[in-house]
């Protein structure tokens, strides 16, 4: 396996602990904002490292990137109400 996807690999495992983490804890009101933040930001490395966007073209790239923010904003306005 390449050195990129073990290090993307670790850090998906990473953001996925410290995700459960902050789930359990519930200390803070805003921990579902930070575990949406999360969730974006484990998409966005799914896609472009294991799907092998990083080499699509910008139209795609772009395209994913709009639809994890709107997707994630969107479940962020749900949760609030």
């Amino acid at each position: 396996m390449k050195k990129r996807l073990k290090i993307t690999l670790a850090l998906l495992v990473l953001l996925t602990l410290v995700s459960a983490m902050l789930a359990e804890g519930r200390r803070v009101n805003w921990a579902w904002f930070l575990i949406l933040t999360l969730a974006a930001i484990k998409f966005n490395l799914v896609v472009f490292e294991f799907m092998e966007l990083r080499s699509a073209h910008g139209f795609w790239k772009l395209l994913m990137v709009f639809y994890s923010v709107v997707f994630i904003t969107v479940l962020g306005l749900i949760l609030m109400h």
